[in-house]
């Protein structure tokens, strides 16, 4: 949402973020309340805020409660994985901030890059749905806590928008993984984030956690990184994500 304000040229109206607000870099610099879903009601309501803007992974319930009835409207948007949702969020956030024509505007550029990303995916993934490629998505914050992203999650829709097969598709969300889990996946590529490989020293680290080896992935040293917002934001870089995505899940499998 942050990066659709600034997309929409709304960013003068925020006087705060959350800490996953990362993008552009110079939403850094404004206030922070911390982490979505532990926010507090003297941090949000410290900023003076006249409205507050959030997906329904904020709270907890009770401190939405506490900044209701400080009388600051509150509006919750879908934060559903998919461009369709990107669509809707940004029409709904250009209509909260008085921006309805450079919403509309925005929504013709995306279509636009959405259409061309689309392309491009149809040149790279292999026309055979049995031969797309096996992915899995780990978010890692450590050498022993790498959780797999399953389905439901954002990776697990960008998996499937470039053509690919979710390795972890039996699995509801994130879920820490384990060697027997990671052999039975048998991913022929394993994406995680750019901060994540960087947390573990690079691939090569990456692939000595117990069990990666024995992959597919892990045999023909297939590891690739994307930036975090750029894979779980699905916001108005969506187009991008896609294209991004694509190359690094079919660099060696197109057919």
């Amino acid at each position: 949402m942050t990066e659709t304000l600034y997309a929409l040229g709304a960013q003068g109206d925020l006087v705060g973020v959350d800490t996953t607000s990362f993008y552009p870099e110079v939403a850094k610099k404004l206030p922070s309340v911390g982490y979505q879903r532990t926010l507090s009601a003297e941090g949000v309501l410290s900023l003076a805020p006249t409205l507050l803007v959030a997906t329904e992974d904020a709270g907890p319930p009770a401190v939405l409660r506490q900044i209701e009835a400080a009388q600051v409207p509150i509006h919750i948007l879908d934060s559903g994985h998919s461009f369709e949702g990107v669509l809707a969020r940004t029409r709904r956030l250009a209509d909260l901030a008085g921006r309805t024509a450079a919403g509309v505007a925005l929504i013709e550029r995306l279509q636009a890059e959405w259409q061309a990303a689309r392309a491009k995916v149809a040149t790279l993934a292999p026309k055979d749905p049995t031969k797309a490629p096996r992915v899995l998505f780990l978010m890692v914050q450590s050498p022993s806590q790498m959780r797999a992203a399953g389905i439901g999650t954002g990776p697990d829709a960008l998996i499937a928008y470039v053509g690919a097969r979710n390795a972890f598709a039996g699995v509801d969300g994130y879920k820490q993984l384990s060697p027997e889990a990671a052999v039975a996946a048998a991913p022929d590529v394993i994406v995680t984030t750019d901060h994540g490989l960087a947390s573990v020293g690079g691939p090569a680290n990456l692939l000595r956690a117990p069990g990666l080896a024995q992959t597919p992935a892990g045999r023909t040293q297939r590891v690739a990184s994307v930036e975090i917002l750029l894979a779980l934001g699905f916001g108005p870089r969506l187009p991008l994500a896609v294209s991004t995505f694509a190359e690094a899940v079919h660099s060696r499998t197109t057919s």
